[in-house]
């Protein structure tokens, strides 16, 4: 908007084009907060409140996970629908077993798969796993804050993971689906699948 200093003061001076009284510059402030905020509330408004952007130039890639490591490729998209806005979950094999109904073996298998061909990058969380999902396949945020990409993640538990003390701690909230699978959300667990 300006360039240089801008000069504020209890008078303007006409000399200079970057001069501003106090209140002119607290008008300024107020004017520029109100399009900040209006700018806020479209985006929170937008259609598009859980997206992902996909990067076309790794279709092949990933068509040839889909026809060669189905698991691998099930995974993938569990973990990007999952995943922060800096690119990461933290879960443990058995979360992803359960929601994609497959056996833990299987799933240590297509982990494997994703690591070698870089789809994820992999590191451990005492007993989990947390995946950084490769920001030029898929990304949750602007595509600007790219260089946020780091090591920070939204964490995902299996409620029968959980100690029995720790389960009856639950405080059960709303239900969300993942993959035709209920789960419901609770203030002591995270995501925590329903009956289990």
């Amino acid at each position: 908007m300006y360039r240089g200093t801008i000069d504020v003061g209890y008078s303007r001076d006409i000399t200079n084009t970057n001069s501003r009284t106090f209140d002119e510059r607290e008008a300024e402030l107020k004017k520029i907060e109100e399009i900040k905020a209006a700018q806020r509330k479209r985006e929170a408004n937008a259609n598009y409140k859980r997206f992902a952007q996909y990067n076309l130039a790794e279709t092949e890639r990933m068509i040839w996970l889909a026809l060669n490591h189905p698991v691998a490729n099930a995974m993938l998209f569990f973990v990007v629908d999952q995943m922060d806005k800096l690119n990461a979950l933290t879960c443990t094999y058995k979360v992803l077993s359960e929601a994609l109904g497959v056996s833990v073996s299987s799933i240590k298998r297509g982990a494997k798969v994703l690591k070698d061909c870089d789809f994820i990058r992999i590191a451990r969380n005492g007993t989990a796993n947390v995946y950084y999902v490769d920001d030029a396949i898929y990304w949750k945020n602007k595509g600007n804050n790219k260089w946020q990409s780091k090591f920070a993640a939204n964490v995902v538990l299996a409620l029968s993971e959980q100690d029995e003390d720790y389960q009856s701690t639950v405080v059960q909230g709303e239900k969300i689906e993942i993959f035709g699978e209920e789960y419901a959300t609770g203030n002591s667990v995270g995501k925590s699948k329903l009956g289990t």
